[in-house]
């Protein structure tokens, strides 16, 4: 049986590489759930959908906001299509077993190996001192540490798979290592899993910078397309996103900000690259923007009106993470229980 764990950490704004990236491929996944034999399981697809808060927290959160962001990142997996009947979805948090087994998983892990982790690279040179300087020796202990906690989340539900992203491919392959590591001097205990990296779609970058991902911790809103941006501001982002010089519509390693825009036209359209550059051969930037901003925005309303109906409804939201931390509590207890009595803990 093919098992899916993924999640979105409830900070920053939740964007349209976001949805493309990962939640969309999750409904995908979720649906094959319905496929395969349900006796024996075989062929079948169980999948656990995470908000994962402790991952927020190694960066200062408000907590009224932090609380508010979690209710909305799970009105947002429902109104993308994520179905509590088919999917557990749970808050991180809820679940005392990732933490425990991240402390665990740490006495096993090495420091060389978080210090090569491109991510927290990237993300330590961008916490400022008082003085305004960069500093490494300012991050957090848990930036430097969160692959390690990943790797519990994934290891405590039997994972098999992992849609992730190229950037954080690095961080499934630790989780790979301490399972084989574990496996290997007290015997089969974890699933080893796989990464699902989703390369039937271009990456989608930043409408500011087409030379860095779109990201919801961008400085600039200018970056992203939000998920629950309105028409007016999706066009305003859309008319200020970079271009190459020329004025010619079609994709090429050496115009990296309009191939970017016609990846995301491909995304929101049934329409390919190819079609696309046809279809504004001889037209200008303007005009295609135009038509860009209009598919984004109808691409968008479904999810918007859906949302807006869960996330008034607070009380279901908070029953079905709870239902969904229950669910969890099954495979998540066993799991680790059957780590700590293999390592000598307990009585």
């Amino acid at each position: 049986m093919k098992k899916v764990f993924s999640g979105i950490q409830p900070s920053g704004i939740i964007h349209l590489g976001n949805y493309l990236g990962a939640i969309k491929q999750w409904v995908g996944l979720q649906d094959e759930a319905d496929q395969g034999d349900p006796e024996s399981n075989s062929g079948r697809t169980e999948c656990v959908f995470c908000i994962v808060d402790l991952h927020a927290i190694t960066v200062p959160q408000d907590p009224k906001v932090l609380k508010q962001n979690i209710l909305s990142v799970a009105a947002l997996y429902l109104a993308a299509g994520i179905d509590p009947e088919k999917s557990i979805i749970f808050v991180q948090s809820s679940r005392p077993e990732h933490a425990e087994l991240a402390w665990i998983l740490n006495t096993m892990t090495k420091m060389g190996e978080l210090s090569r982790m491109t991510q927290f690279k990237d993300k330590s040179k961008g916490q400022d001192s008082e003085l305004g300087t960069r500093d490494s020796g300012l991050v957090s202990v848990g930036l430097f540490d969160y692959p390690v906690l990943m790797a519990a989340d994934i290891l405590l539900y039997g994972t098999t798979h992992v849609p992730v992203g190229e950037d954080q491919k690095q961080h499934v392959e630790l989780a790979r290592d301490l399972a084989l590591r574990l496996n290997s001097k007290y015997g089969a205990t974890f699933t080893v899993p796989e990464p699902i990296i989703r390369r039937e779609s271009a990456r989608i970058m930043g409408l500011d910078d087409p030379a860095k991902k779109m990201s919801k911790s961008a400085v600039s809103i200018l970056n992203y397309i939000a998920i629950l941006d309105d028409a007016e501001t999706i066009s305003n982002k859309i008319k200020r996103a970079v271009t190459d010089s020329g004025s010619e519509i079609k994709a090429g390693p050496d115009k990296p900000a309009i191939t970017n825009l016609l990846n995301i036209y491909a995304e929101v359209s049934d329409k390919s690259v190819v079609e696309i550059e046809q279809e504004f051969q001889g037209k200008n930037y303007g005009e295609f923007k135009k038509s860009l901003t209009e598919a984004i925005v109808s691409y968008l309303k479904p999810i918007q009106d859906k949302y807006d109906i869960f996330i008034k409804d607070e009380d279901k939201l908070r029953k079905i993470l709870e239902a969904g931390s229950q669910r969890a509590k099954i495979s998540a207890e066993k799991i680790l229980l059957d780590v700590k009595e293999k390592i000598g803990l307990g009585l």
